[in-house]
C-alpha cells in the first residue's frame, strides 16, 4: 500500500521533495491556509483515512515555507475515531519515504501542571504512552527502521532548545514538559489526572505519541509542540468541551504561526 501511495503523491507533486513534515493539531490548521502549493485531500490518497473531528481539514499541503520544502498534514486522524493504530501513523511512514528528515508535531492539550495557563505553548521534552497500543507492534519493515528502536531522545533536544529560544525572542509564554497520551475520546477523570501528575506528566492529549514513536523509529528528528487549550479535569472546576479547545487554539493561532515560521526558518 505504501508504494501505491508514494506513486500517487509523486505524480501530483512531480519533482517537489519535502524535507520537513508538519502535523497540525486541533484548531491550528490555519497555518497552512495561505501557503501557495499543492493540496491533496486525504479522501483521494490511497491508504489515507478521513478526519472526522472539528478543526481538522483533512488534506496534505506541499509548499515551500521560509525556504524549506514542507509537507503539511492540515489535520490528523486519531485512534479514537476507530482507525487501527497502523492507519493513524501511516502518513508518517509516507513522509519518511518522500524524504522528510524533520517532523514537527503539534497538538492541543490540557494542562496537568497547575502553573500552566490556557494559551501557553509547551515544548514536549518526553512522553508517557497510556493509549494501550504501540504502532510498532507487528511485522517490521527494515526499510523504515530497526525492530527495537531506542527511545532515549524521541524529541530532539537541539530542536527543542531552538523552539524554546525562538519563542522567548517572540515574547511568548513558553513551557517545557512531559506529554501524556490517552486513547480518548472521553476526557480524563480527575482521578486519572491526579495519577498522571504523580507520574510526572505536565499536559495530556489524545494524539502525537503514535506519530512521534514512528518518526523516531524512522530516523527523523522530532519536535513536539503543545498548545495548552484548557485545564484538565480536577485542575479547575469548569467542565471540559472540544469547543473550548478549538476556541483557545484559534485565539493563540497568530503566536503559534510566528513560532512555527521562526523555527522552520532557523532549521539547518
Amino acid at each position: 500500500m505504501i508504494q501505491e501511495t508514494i506513486e500517487f503523491i509523486t505524480k501530483k507533486i512531480k519533482d517537489f521533495r519535502p524535507e520537513i513534515g508538519i502535523i497540525l493539531g486541533s484548531g491550528l490548521g490555519d497555518f497552512a491556509d495561505n501557503l501557495e502549493g499543492i493540496r491533496i485531500s486525504y479522501s483521494v490518497i490511497p491508504g489515507f483515512e478521513t478526519s472526522t473531528v472539528a478543526g481538522h481539514k483533512g488534506q496534505l499541503v506541499f509548499a515551500t515555507v521560509n525556504g524549506k520544502r514542507a509537507v503539511i498534514m492540515q489535520g490528523r486522524y486519531h485512534f479514537y475515531e476507530g482507525y487501527h493504530i497502523n492507519r493513524v501513523v501511516f502518513p508518517v511512514k509516507v513522509m519518511k519515504k518522500l524524504g522528510v528528515k524533520t517532523l514537527i508535531i503539534t497538538n492541543a492539550a490540557g494542562s496537568i501542571n497547575k502553573s500552566y495557563k490556557a494559551g501557553d505553548l509547551m515544548i514536549i521534552t518526553d512522553h508517557i504512552n497510556l493509549m494501550g497500543v504501540n504502532p510498532l507492534i507487528g511485522e517490521n519493515d527494515s526499510t523504515l527502521g530497526d525492530r527495537f528502536p531506542d527511545m532515549s531522545e524521541i524529541y530532539n533536544h537541539s530542536l527543542s532548545e531552538l523552539a524554546q529560544s525562538m519563542g522567548k525572542k517572540l515574547g511568548l509564554t513558553m513551557r517545557k514538559g512531559v506529554y501524556a497520551a490517552m486513547s480518548g475520546p472521553s476526557y480524563e477523570t480527575p482521578a486519572e489526572i491526579n495519577m498522571l501528575r504523580i507520574m510526572g506528566a505536565d499536559a495530556v492529549g489524545m494524539s502525537t505519541v503514535p506519530e512521534a514513536l514512528v518518526a523516531n523509529y524512522c530516523g527523523m528528528s522530532v519536535l513536539g509542540i503543545s498548545c495548552i487549550t484548557n485545564s484538565a479535569a480536577g485542575v479547575h472546576p469548569s467542565r471540559l468541551s472540544h469547543e473550548e479547545v478549538v476556541e483557545t487554539a484559534a485565539r493563540v493561532k497568530e503566536d503559534f504561526k510566528k513560532l512555527l515560521n521562526s523555527v522552520i526558518e532557523a532549521i539547518q
